[in-house]
C-alpha cells in the first residue's frame, strides 16, 4: 500500500521518528555557568584519560552526541549512553573541550532547550579541540533526579591545524617588497590562473549556482585550486532563465553565502534576476575560476591512479573555442538540488493544439497578451503555485492539478515564526545560527517542528480554511512536522505561500484535485474519470529525479552504479550522501538551498583538505 504524500519519503531513506524531550527542570534559579563548568571539567578529565564509559555516563540515558567531522571524517549522530561509549571507544580524537563565553548567546544560560519553552534546561556553546584540528559545538543540558547530565552534545569541524582558511589573520599579503623575478602585476597573476595556464585544477566542479560557488569558495580559502564549469553563457544564467516572476520564499538572513554576505539595503525576498547579479559579483570579488559556455566531452576514472581524466569544450571571451584536457583529482556534482526534469509521458502529447506544453523547468513566464485564454498547471509546490500565480496575473483562466497533498505555510508563518530570532534582523551572527541549528539531532528537530508548524497553522488558519474550503487537499508533513523535515525528507510536496493560496481560496486559481491524468488531447486534458480540462496552454510542475540520475547522465553507468542514494535520512537521522563520500572515489555531491550550501560546503571542503594532506583516506 503507497504512503501518503505527506509521508513518502526518497526511496531507501528512513523516516525518522519524532525525538522525545526531558522533564523540564525543577527550578530555574540556578547558576548555569558553574552547572556548565562542572559538567566540562569532569568531560575533560574523562578525554585525557580515554575512559569512554565515565564520558557516556555525563549524558541523560537517551543523550545525543551529533558530530560532523571532529571525531571522524563522517557525519554521525549517536543516540544513547552504550552507543555513546561505543563510538568513543573507536574514535577518540576528541582532546579537549572549553566553554565559548566570547557573548551573552554563547555564554551557558538558562534555556528553553526544546525551542518553546516546555522544557528549560541550560545551553551554552563550546570550543572543541581535536588531534586533527578546532571546531566548535552546542551543548544543552537537563536535569534528572537533581543532577544535571548532556541531553545533547554537538561538535563541528571548523578548521584544520596549520591549514586554517587564508582569511582574518591568515590573509594573504598581496604583494611582495624588494628584489624578485616575476615581475607580473595581480592582473598577469589572475589571467594565467584563470586560464589554467600549464596547470591543472586539483578539483572540478560542474554547475556555477549556489552550491558550486560556495564549495569553490570555501576550496579556494583552504588554498585548494578549483576550477567550475558551466553550460550557461554567464554565471547566474540559469536563474534568469527562469519563470518571470519568481523571488526567493526564504528571508535574506537565510540566504548569506560564505565570506561575503548580502549587503544591508538587500531585500527581505530576493529576485531571481539580482540573485543571479549577486553570483557574478561573488564569483569576480573572491576570484573564483569559472568557466562558461563549457560542456564536458568526455571523463574516466582511474581507480589506479586516483585521478580524473576530464576532457572540456570552452568558449573563450573572443569567440575561439578551445578544448582542453584536465586530470582532476576531485570531481564535485554542483547541478542542482535535484536531477533530471521529471516529465511525465501522456498519450497523445504531439496532438496538442495549443500554444504551448512543457516542463517548469523551461516556463519563461505567462504571456502578456494570453488575457482570456486557458493554463492548466500540473502540481501543487512551490513552482506550481508560481506560475499559476503569474498566469492569472496575465489575465489567463488558471486551473491547478493537484495530484496529491501539499504542505502550506505562508511566507510570514516562515519568516516570523519558522526562523525568528535566528534568522532575522536582530538574530546571531549566521555562523553561531547555523550551528545552533545544525547542532539538534533530526528526532529532536522532528520533535520540535511539529511545534512550530502548529503554532504556524494557527497563524495561517484563515488561508488554510480558504484552500480546504476551494477543495486543495492540505497536509502537515511527515508526522505533522511541516516543511523543513519535508524537505529534507522528500525534497518536495510544500509551498511558501506568497499569495496564490489566496487566490486559490478566493477561486481565481481553479484546483482539480484527486484524478490522475489519463491522456493528452488537442484541446487540453483527459482525466481517469473520464473528465476534460480546456488549455491553451500545459505546464508541468511535476518536479525533478534524484541528483544521482544526473550523475548517470553526465558521467554514465560506470560512475552512476557505484553513487550511494541521495538526500533523505539515513538511520541516524543525517542526511544521505550529500557534502560527503558518495560511494565512488573522489566524486562528490554539492546541492541544496543557500543555506545548506552556506553550512555544508565548510565541511566538504573541509574533507577533501584532509584528503590532500593524507588525514583522510
Amino acid at each position: 500500500m503507497a504512503l501518503p504524500s505527506k509521508d513518502r519519503i526518497e526511496p531507501s531513506s528512513f523516516n525518522v521518528p519524532p525525538g522525545t524531550f526531558p522533564a523540564t527542570c525543577s527550578s530555574t534559579d540556578v547558576d548555569a555557568d558553574t552547572i556548565a563548568s562542572d559538567v566540562i571539567r569532569l568531560l575533560n578529565t574523562a578525554l585525557r584519560l580515554k575512559q569512554p564509559q565515565d564520558i557516556a555516563k555525563l549524558f541523560l540515558e537517551d543523550g545525543y552526541w551529533r558530530d560532523h567531522l571532529v571525531l571522524t571524517w563522517d557525519f554521525r549522530t549517536i543516540k544513547g549512553q552504550e552507543n555513546i561509549a561505543t563510538f568513543l571507544k573507536v574514535n577518540p580524537h576528541l582532546l579537549q573541550v572549553e566553554i565559548d563565553r566570547s557573548s551573552a548567546f554563547h555564554a551557558p544560560a538558562v534555556f528553553p532547550i526544546d525551542g518553546f519553552g516546555d522544557v528549560i534546561g541550560i545551553q551554552f556553546f563550546i570550543k572543541v579541540t581535536s588531534d586533527v584540528g578546532r571546531g566548535k559545538g552546542v551543548v544543552r543540558l537537563a536535569e534528572k533526579d537533581g543532577e544535571w547530565k548532556i541531553f545533547t552534545f554537538f561538535t563541528s569541524l571548523l578548521e584544520i591545524k596549520g591549514s586554517e582558511e587564508k582569511i582574518n589573520q591568515h590573509r594573504p599579503v598581496g604583494v611582495s617588497h624588494g628584489e624578485h623575478q616575476d615581475r607580473r602585476n595581480w592582473q598577469d597573476r589572475r589571467t594565467a590562473d584563470f586560464n589554467y595556464e600549464g596547470k591543472s585544477p586539483t578539483v572540478l566542479v560542474i554547475g556555477a549556482g549556489q552550491a558550486g560557488l560556495t564549495i569553490a569558495a570555501r576550496l579556494k580559502m583552504l588554498d585548494i585550486d578549483t576550477l567550475i564549469i558551466d553550460k550557461e553563457g554567464r554565471i547566474g544564467d540559469s536563474w534568469r532563465r527562469r519563470y518571470h516572476q519568481l523571488v526567493l520564499h526564504d528571508p535574506v538572513w537565510f540566504d548569506h553565502l560564505p565570506y561575503l554576505q548580502f549587503p544591508a539595503n538587500w531585500p527581505i525576498f530576493t529576485p531571481k534576476d539580482k540573485l543571479a547579479e549577486f553570483f557574478e559579483c561573488y564569483a569576480k570579488l573572491l576570484e573564483l575560476n569559472v568557466w562558461t559556455k563549457t560542456e564536458l566531452r568526455s571523463t574516466s576514472w582511474s581507480d589506479v591512479n586516483g585521478v580524473w581524466t576530464i576532457e572540456l569544450q570552452r568558449e573563450k571571451e573572443d569567440g575561439t573555442v578551445e578544448t582542453r584536457t584536465f586530470n582532476p583529482r576531485h570531481v564535485i556534482q554542483a547541478t542542482g538540488h535535484s536531477g533530471k526534469k521529471n516529465l511525465p509521458e501522456f498519450k497523445g502529447a504531439e496532438t496538442f493544439q495549443g500554444k504551448r506544453i512543457c516542463h517548469s523547468s523551461e516556463f519563461r513566464g505567462a504571456d502578456p497578451n494570453g488575457k482570456g485564454k486557458k493554463a492548466v498547471v500540473v502540481g501543487s509546490c512551490n513552482s506550481g503555485h508560481d506560475i499559476a500565480h503569474d498566469y492569472f496575473e496575465r489575465g489567463y483562466d488558471v486551473t491547478m492539478v493537484q495530484r496529491s497533498s501539499t504542505c502550506i505555510v505562508t511566507s510570514e508563518s516562515t519568516t516570523n515564526i519558522g526562523l525568528k530570532d535566528l534568522y532575522d534582523e536582530t538574530s546571531p551572527p549566521v555562523d553561531d545560527a547555523d550551528l545552533f541549528l545544525w547542532s539538534i539531532p533530526s528526532e529532536l528537530l522532528k520533535a520540535q517542528q511539529k511545534k512550530v508548524t502548529a503554532v504556524q497553522n494557527q497563524n495561517d488558519k484563515e488561508i488554510l480554511d480558504g484552500l480546504e474550503k476551494a477543495g486543495f487537499k492540505l497536509d502537515r508533513g511527515p508526522d505533522d512536522s511541516g516543511l523543513m523535515v519535508k524537505y529534507f525528507q522528500r525534497g518536495g510536496g510544500y509551498y511558501i505561500d506568497v499569495g496564490a493560496s489566496k487566490l486559490i481560496g478566493d477561486g481565481k486559481i481553479k484546483v482539480k484535485q484527486g484524478q490522475e491524468i489519463a491522456e493528452i488531447v488537442p484541446q487540453g486534458l483527459r482525466f481517469a474519470d473520464g473528465s476534460q480540462l480546456e488549455a491553451d496552454e500545459i505546464v508541468f510542475a511535476t518536479g525533478y529525479q534524484n541528483m544521482r540520475t544526473q550523475a548517470q547522465f553526465i558521467f554514465g553507468d560506470e560512475v552512476a552504479d557505484r553513487l550511494q542514494s541521495v538526500w533523505g535520512f539515513n538511520e541516524e537521522g543525517e542526511l544521505r550522501t550529500m557534502w560527503q563520500r558518495s560511494g565512488h572515489p573522489c566524486f562528490w555531491f554539492m546541492g541544496g538551498n543557500l543555506a545548506l550550501c552556506r553550512y555544508y560546503s565548510r565541511l566538504l571542503a573541509l574533507q577533501i583538505k584532509g584528503m590532500e594532506l593524507q588525514l583522510n583516506r
